[in-house]
Parts: structure tokens; sequence; C-alpha cells
């Protein structure tokens, strides 16, 4: 509880609030008020939440607005539990409160026994306190272990020996999170994990305010605005809702994962740790580099080896940006001079961030995790290319002044087909890495062609990034070497194997 600040001209006494005007104003009344105050206003009303502008924000706008409880239904990493905890941030900043009461009853409509006797012996000259907006939410994750008396509460035999109660009077409840959050927001993360018994407690709460602990019902006017979150996958993996539970839930809210790079490229630069400010160096990740992170999500999201109904987090993204950021940072403090850019050669070490937050089908547990992994990079790389790159197949197409154009990319095929290979790895100095690269004939020239801005960056990440388009589109072979790659030629390898 977060009491009155002595230099904050606030009522101390009962006799203070009644005179100054306050008035107690529920919580879904105190929430639609500040949020029509915010509206009117133009204000943002959950920062930090990106992607939802046109879709979910509105539809949890309406709800508040009515006065709804929630339910957020969506995949994991869409942000379901950062709405929930935005929407207490329409509180108001402080309220008043009874000090030292179980239920954080307004002193102008006091809630319980200890409230009412409060009030009753002392008047106006009760004591006040002052409840911060931050103190006012709360929040448990469900599980099926979750209790009766860790939500609603359980009867206090000790006391009412010691104070000789009778074990039906309510002031021998030791009351649980729910009761103890009245007066602000309450989120349940996951709730068809609940058992289906502790939902029907809940059920009572919202449409009766009726509690029952061990058989003795209590008639509290609880004052909560209930948000929960879901996930599809839980309804048939793990549990249910139970029918008159969900059809008290006024308002159901689906969210969703970014719909394009832009929200996804906002999202992980928001939340990555990749300003680190201290002695490492600081790391420059190329506009490219960084549409190969984002879209292994996109990929992970469409691919036949994920199990889809689990989804793909943005946490992916978020720590495969990261992971990056540590691998250039490695190099570079291994090999002082280095430039901190990334090359395409580094993914291969964020396959870590990747095989831990996608749930694989029968058939990716056939092919294996990393593999998984490797097959993702390799997909968000040819996706990146082919934004960038014209299409290999139709290279022959005429241009706008109804000439034929060159094989831009024949070049660097007959390079190959010549039997020249070429090797790739994160250890090499810059030096070898570029010189690798520009002894593939006409291979600079394609890349600086698409990719001028980011040829100037990082020259070579953009080459590498042509030699992985066409290895994608089957143009170019490609095998593992110690840690990195080579490329050659197709029809040789597949020469070499028929051998």
């Amino acid at each position: 509880m977060s009491m009155t600040d002595p230099n904050v001209d606030r009522p101390q006494t009962l006799g203070a609030l009644r005179a100054s005007g306050a008035r107690a104003l529920g919580v879904r009344d105190e929430i639609r008020s500040n949020l029509i105050r915010a509206l009117r206003a133009g204000e943002t009303l959950f920062p930090g939440i990106i992607g939802y502008e046109e879709s979910v924000v509105p539809q949890i706008t309406n709800a508040l607005l009515a006065r709804h409880d929630i339910l957020l239904l969506g995949l994991r990493g869409q942000a379901k539990t950062r709405i929930a905890r935005g929407i207490a941030a329409f509180l108001d900043e402080v309220t008043p409160v009874i000090p030292g009461c179980p239920l954080r009853s307004h002193p102008l409509a006091p809630a319980g026994a200890f409230a009412e006797r409060a009030v009753a012996e002392q008047g106006d000259d009760l004591p006040i306190g002052w409840l911060g907006r931050d103190a006012r939410y709360g929040e448990k994750l469900a599980t099926p272990d979750v209790s009766m008396a860790d939500l609603i509460g359980d009867i206090d035999p000790l006391k009412a020996a010691n104070e000789g109660l009778d074990l039906s009077n309510e002031e021998v409840i030791h009351f649980g999170i729910v009761p103890r959050t009245n007066r602000g927001v309450f989120a349940i993360n996951e709730l068809p994990d609940l058992s289906p018994r502790i939902q029907v407690g809940l059920l009572n709460i919202l449409e009766e305010q009726d509690i029952q602990v061990r058989g003795f019902p209590l008639r509290i006017p609880l004052d909560l605005l209930f948000v929960f979150t879901a996930n599809p996958e839980d309804y048939t993996n793990r549990g249910n809702i139970i029918t008159p539970l969900k059809d008290r839930i006024a308002s159901q809210v689906l969210t969703h994962y970014p719909e394009n790079l832009e929200s996804a490229h906002a999202i992980t630069k928001q939340e990555a740790w990749v300003e680190r400010g201290d002695a490492a160096p600081t790391v420059v990740i190329p506009q490219f580099i960084a549409d190969i992170v984002e879209s292994i999500a996109f990929e992970g999201r469409e691919s036949e080896y994920v199990d889809q109904t689990s989804g793909v987090s943005a946490r992916l993204s978020i720590a495969a940006r990261e992971l990056l950021v540590s691998q250039v940072e490695r190099r570079s403090l291994l090999q002082p001079g280095t430039d901190p850019i990334p090359r395409l050669v580094d993914l291969d070490q964020i396959a870590t961030a990747i095989v831990g937050k996608v749930e694989l089908v029968y058939e990716g547990e056939q092919e294996g995790a990393m593999e998984v992994a490797r097959h993702l990079v390799g997909r968000a790389s040819q996706r990146v290319f082919d934004l960038y790159f014209p299409d290999i197949v139709s290279e022959g197409a005429n241009d706008e002044k109804g000439h034929v154009r060159a094989d831009r990319y024949r070049p660097v095929l007959d390079w190959f087909a010549a039997g020249n290979r070429v090797e790739l790895s994160d250890s090499m100095s810059d030096e070898d890495y570029l010189a690798a690269l520009s002894a593939v004939g006409g291979l600079d020239r394609v890349a600086v062609e698409f990719l001028p801005e980011a040829f100037k960056e990082a020259p070579g990440a953009a080459m590498e990034l042509v030699l992985e388009g066409l290895h994608q589109h089957s143009m170019v072979a490609k095998e593992d070497v110690n840690r990195g790659s080579a490329y050659s030629d197709m029809m040789g390898i597949l020469m070499r194997g028929m051998k």
C-alpha cells in the first residue's frame, strides 16, 4: 500500500474526505471515466502494444467502455499479459482506502465486517490511507494445482479459537488473492488450466458476488474487473473453460501475430537488448539482415514442420536478434579491428533461439530440431532475397525499353560451373571474408545493383545474400563446413554424389 505523500494535500480522515466532495466510484466506472478522458485527449491507449491499433485495441476499448470482463484469446507471444497489465493504467493514480482492511474498502463504501466496524466505531475521525495504481493490479498464472484457498480464501481455525468466533464468522476468513485485489483489476493467465471446480468459484464472483469458503457463503460486494487470457491450444490439450463461466465473460477479444515486417521490426526493436552500452563494440545490423531475422518467425508460422496450433512467439525474433548481436560482439572481441557487422554465416549461431520456441509436428521431429531451425533460416533468407533481387525464373523478360535483359546471375553461375568453390566462416578476418566473396565472378555487381546502400555498409553480407538466394533457388550447392558454409556448383555436387 502506498500511503499518503506528506507533500500532497489529500484528506487524512473520513470526515475530510466527505467534506472534499469525493464519491465512491466502482472500478469499472473509474476505468471508463479515465478511458473517455484519454480518448478525448487523443492519447495512445496502450503504449508498447504494436500492430493492434486497428484490430485488438478498438475491441478492448469498446469492452472497457461497456464495463465488461474480458477474455483475451490467442497463441503464445501475442502480448495478452501486457494488455491485461495495460488496462490497470486507466485506474486513478491513487484511491482512498481504510488502512488494515483486507478487502481494501473505500471509506465511503465499506465492504466486509472489518471496514463496517471501523466506520461505525470511529466515524469521521477514521484515518484513511491512499492506495497507488500499481498496487491495484493482481495477477495469477492458472495451474491445475491452484486451490480455492489460493484464489478465494480459507478459514483460520486458530483465529476462531483464540477469539471465540464461530467458523461461519467472516472475520475468521483468511482471504485469497482475488478478494485482496478488491477495487482493482485481476488477471488470470491460461484460464483453461484451472480445474472446473475452481472455475465454478469464479463464476459465483462474476455473477453473484457470492464467496463460499468451506461451505459458508459470504455476501460481500467485491468490486473487480476480471481479465482472462487463454490459448486456443489449451482447449484440447490441457483443459477447457466451463460453458457457464465463458458465457459470463462479456467480451472475448482475439489477438494475433504481427501482420507485416514493419510491425515485427518495431516490436523487436522495442524489446530486444541490443543497445548494450558497455565496453563491447556497438553492433550495426543492416536492414536486410534484420528482415531475415524477422522473417524466421513468419516462415515458422507457415512451416509444415511446426505445430501451427502452438504458434511461433514474437519472442523468437527478440531472442534471435540478441544472439546475433552477441555473435558479432564475440568476433569483434576475439579479433579486434573487425567490423561489428553481422554476416549471413553468423545466422547459424541463432539456432538456439529457434529450437526452444517452436513446437514440432511428427515430420519436424523426424528431421530434428536443429535441421528445422536451419531450414527456417534458409527459407527466411530466400524470402528476403526475393524481396530485394529480381526473380531468377523471369530474368529473361523484356525490360521497359523492349530489350531482353542479360541474365544477371549468369557470371556467378559460370564461375561455379568452372569448378570453383568458396568457403565462408564466422571466424574469418574481414579481409579474408571479403576476398573470398569478391573472387566470385560478377557477384559484387549483382549485390551493388540491388542493395546499393547495404553494399556500402556491409558489402560482404550483401554478396553472401546473393549466394544464399541462389542456393535456396537450387542454382548453387551449399555444404556445411567447420563453423561456416561452402558454396559450389550444383551439377558438380550431383555428379560427385552419383559417383
